[in-house]
């Protein structure tokens, strides 16, 4: 994380040397020096993250993050003043400066102060970094003396033994079928999932059955870690191989090259059936490196490997093989195992069923961690005191107990291995309460605005964001919570007990603090996260140093902590006050000179102060679900606005949807030419603002509300203009023609669309959007045959129809929707046919029906649709139930017997029930 902190400050400093000569006098040379000693060390912590066990070196990790983190505090406030001496301009900017000269030439004087101290201190950190015998590695070396210690001893699969027996049985099969059957080619089975979980454990399982052993004709298990060497890796393979026919290794082994050792690998596999499996791969350089050596002789040979990581497990495999996902323990399996370890037996004691339950939960389905805390609860008494202290005290055990120790340190391994990049990324995720779901645009938006995140040529700062995301999904560190239809990540969540070494690491490296309950503060907090009550938080705490300041659960916000945080967090960049009791935003957050990420989302704000323009660094403002409706005109003056979202939702009751309340659009919209999103603007005033909107050529998402018939041209204009463009939503008022054929060269990228508003005529640039994934037509009221050309197009996995059609009949024709996998039928008037065609919808999964009052009947040829998990029924005729009724037999509506999953239901104010 040191490195993190370095690297992050050497990106500062890079643009600071290109400022004007006279703003830097007196100082360029110091800062100079700073940089390129920091360029130094950067190597040398790489090999320092190796030796974490060593109090001096610990402490010389600490002083170089602690330098970083000042060097950041000096940028920031000399950042500032720049800033407040070229605000002022004219006869009174004259003024202003003559007043205050001696003011700014002392600040200037104790800038340069700061920075000499800065450099006496990094003098000494290198001095001292030589006496502790660190030496420079590249980027990209590894060198873990801890990390291969535990490895060797491969504790985890240890520590499983006992969980052979559950939940093991079909993924061992599958694994064993993968490996015995299958194509004569060398195939690569990679079985990947977080650290924890058992895959040594069941790969072992499966590379001692029977079935395998008799199989293939050779055998070797390959233990791979963090800081492989591949002719080590080739000397082991060599000797297993050697001893499993009796016979003595090759002369002169220790001494051969690696070319040497490949060749005998091959030479002694050539003709022959053999399996290899590589455990624990870390780098694709060992998946690479290994591949030349095993021969594909066309035997049915097979390779498996482990590893915690999607990516690796994909380049393994290559284009033939199998990936396998290790999943986590089912509760029944969760259960079984817990109490085996816990209890010796199947039987948990009434008095302890619920806090066993609450102390499983927590596991999350990982068995390392399910075994390890069985067996400290195993030797504590069986009292309710005792199991609660467990369950209280988890994060401070996980540091404390043997077992538990050993564990976090497993789990540690995938933290420790991250590239400098992804560390502070995955830290953040502890700044979020337990189980919290984290919105994943909001979490890609929290980064940036921290600088987290570098650019990339030829990439938004929001698609190098999202990679990084995916990169820690794929490493097992992020969960998936929810998915859009479209396959898109929504929401996402760390496991429990690796958010527990989060904190851990959030605390020793002075990160970030959560309030809650009795917390100790640090003297130089850089993130606050303020659960539950925000009376926990110090009165006299200083707030000078805070970058970021979140609030979850918060219910009261006592003044006395707001007009001093305004005033003394001169240096703040996130500020997150979502669903917080704030009914008035301060004049004074017009001193967050830094302030990149500004969220009120869910409070009760109905206007914003004036001078919202003084915010110049602003990327995010965040206004959803409040009640502000008119922006002021300094907004527009926010040149790196990236991201603007203000609209409040109102839960139609005809419809599954909700409706959007937008802001009044404004002249000056125009200005904010770096928007990527922007939600929803309200442009019943047309004209002027519409015309302006087609000067926003970065946005990917907009949503436009309002719209007249008259405005359609000008709108149509705009959009053409804005290539980029993701999604779009346009809505209308009702009974508001929507009139959009005048869009001749529509954004050819879009992948989602929503339209609300009557349509006349199907826009005829539809057809053109071969990209388009989810589509939405609400209260357009077609009566042409439309439903035809939303059949061809190639990517939509979502369709919506809300009274988008006044037709009697639908046809969902052969060979149509080929990839849609939801559909949702609502509120059609005269609807009183469905007809479904062989071959049309095949990968539909999910059907909506509701509120078709002249429908009676399912589908027609509702049973080819053979790959339907899921079929909800709300609101519908008595007629329609009575239909499916009169088939009734044995328990099953005989025309839906193939869906698993049948729900017939209703609203209850404005919400979905069962009945």
């Amino acid at each position: 994380m040191a490195e993190s902190a370095v690297n992050f400050v050497l990106d500062r400093l890079v643009p600071l040397l290109e400022l004007d000569a006279n703003m830097l006098r007196g100082v360029r040379r110091n800062v100079e020096y700073i940089r390129d000693e920091l360029q130094s060390i950067g190597g040398f912590l790489r090999d320092a993250d190796g030796k974490e066990e060593s109090e001096e070196v610990k402490a010389w990790v600490n002083q170089v993050r602690d330098i970083a983190y000042d060097i950041e505090d000096t940028l920031d406030e000399f950042m500032l003043r720049l800033a407040q001496e070229h605000q002022q301009h004219g006869f009174l900017g004259f003024l202003y400066k003559t007043a205050h000269f001696i003011r700014h030439f002392k600040a200037r004087i104790h800038i340069t102060s700061q920075i000499r101290n800065i450099k006496v201190k990094i003098h000494d950190v290198r001095d001292r970094r030589q006496g502790y015998g660190i030496r420079f590695l590249e980027q990209g070396s590894s060198s873990n003396p801890l990390c291969d210690t535990w490895h060797d001893i491969r504790w985890d699969a240890l520590l499983l033994e006992e969980a052979e027996l559950v939940g093991i049985d079909k993924p061992r099969e599958k694994l064993i079928g993968l490996l015995v059957n299958g194509e004569s080619r060398l195939e690569v089975v990679s079985v990947y999932g977080m650290g924890g979980l058992g895959k040594t454990t069941l790969v072992k399982k499966v590379y001692d059955h029977e079935r395998v052993k008799k199989h293939f004709q050779h055998h070797a298990w390959i233990n791979v870690s963090q800081s492989f060497k591949i002719k080590d890796l080739l000397k082991e393979i060599i000797k297993q191989l050697f001893r499993e026919i009796q016979q003595s290794m090759p002369q002169g082994e220790d001494t051969m090259d690696e070319d040497t050792l490949k060749t005998i690998v091959k030479e002694f596999l050539q003709e022959k059936r053999y399996v290899i499996i590589f455990d624990d791969i870390w780098d694709t350089r060992a998946c690479e490196a290994l591949k030349y050596a095993l021969p594909n002789n066309d035997c049915g040979s097979r390779i498996m490997v482990t590893t915690r990581s999607f990516d690796i497990a994909s380049s393994c495999k290559e284009l033939y093989g199998h990936v396998y996902n290790l999943e986590s323990l089912a509760l029944d399996d969760s259960w079984t195992l817990f109490c085996k370890k816990t209890f010796r037996e199947n039987k948990c004691p009434p008095e302890l069923q619920g806090l066993s339950q609450n102390i499983l939960r927590r596991c999350g389905g990982l068995p390392l961690a399910i075994v390890a805390i069985g067996g400290v609860l195993s030797t504590k008494e069986k009292t309710v005191i005792e199991w609660e202290i467990v369950h209280r005290s988890l994060g401070s055990l996980l540091e404390s107990n043997d077992k538990l120790k050993s564990m976090q340190k497993i789990l540690s391994l995938s933290y420790n291995d991250l590239p400098y990049y992804l560390k502070p990324c995955l830290l953040y995720l502890g700044i979020f309460p337990e189980d919290y779901l984290i919105g994943s645009s909001r979490l890609i938006n929290l980064w940036i605005a921290e600088g987290f995140v570098r650019e990339k040529e030829k990439m938004t700062v929001e698609e190098v964001a999202e990679s990084y995301l995916y990169e820690l999904i794929d490493r097992s560190l992020i969960q998936v919570a929810t998915k859009s239809h479209e396959g898109r990540v929504r929401q996402c969540q760390v496991h429990d007990f690796l958010r527990e070494i989060i904190l851990s690491k959030l605390r020793d490296q002075n990160f970030g603090a959560i309030v809650e309950n009795d917390t100790k503060f640090l003297e130089k907090v850089r993130r606050l996260s303020i659960h539950n009550s925000a009376n926990n938080v110090p009165q006299n705490m200083s707030f000078s140093h805070l970058r970021s300041l979140f609030m979850f659960r918060v219910e009261s916000i006592p003044k006395s902590y707001l007009d001093p945080f305004f005033s003394s967090s001169r240096l703040l960049r996130v500020l997150d006050l979502r669903d917080a009791p704030l009914e008035k935003l301060p004049n004074e957050i017009a001193n967050l000179f830094h302030l990149r990420y500004l969220s009120l989302r869910g409070t009760k704000i109905k206007k914003l102060p004036k001078n919202m323009g003084k915010l110049q660094n602003l990327m995010t403002l965040i206004l959803e679900g409040t009640n502000v409706r008119e922006l002021p005109s300094e907004i527009f003056k926010l040149k790196w606005l990236r991201y603007l979202s203000v609209y409040k939702e109102e839960k139609v009751l005809e419809s599954i949807f909700f409706d959007f309340i937008g802001f009044y659009g404004q002249v000056g919209i125009g200005n904010l030419v770096n928007l990527q999103e922007l939600f929803y603007i309200d442009v019943n005033e047309g004209g002027d603002v519409l015309r302006e909107l087609g000067r926003l050529s970065q946005l990917r998402r907009l949503g436009i509300v309002g719209l007249r018939r008259e405005d359609g041209p000008e709108l149509c204009s705009s959009i053409e203009k804005m290539t980029n463009l993701r999604l779009l939503c346009v809505m209308s008022h009702e009974n508001e023609v929507l009139d959009l054929q005048f869009l001749s060269s529509p954004p050819l990228l879009l992948q989602r669309l929503f339209l609300r508003g009557r349509l006349e005529n199907f826009p005829n640039w539809m057809s053109s959007l071969y990209n388009l994934k989810t589509i939405y037509l609400w209260r357009c009221r077609l009566r042409d045959d439309s439903l035809e050309v939303l059949q061809s197009f190639p990517n939509l996995v979502m369709l919506s129809l809300d009274r988008a059609y006044d037709v009697e009949e639908l046809c969902f024709k052969a060979g149509g929707f080929q990839k849609l996998k939801v559909l949702v039928l609502n509120y059609f008037e005269r609807l009183n046919m469905v007809r479904v065609e062989e071959e049309a919808m095949p990968h539909l999964e999910t059907l909506f029906i509701s509120r078709n009052k002249m429908l009676k009947k399912v589908p027609l040829g509702i049973h080819f649709l053979t790959n339907l998990k899921k079929l909800y029924l709300y609101e519908m005729p008595n007629e329609f139930e009575m239909s499916l009724k009169a088939n009734k037999r044995v328990g099953y509506y005989l025309e839906v017997a193939h869906i698993p999953f049948v729900l017939f239901g209703y609203y209850r104010d404005g919400r979905r029930g069962d009945p």
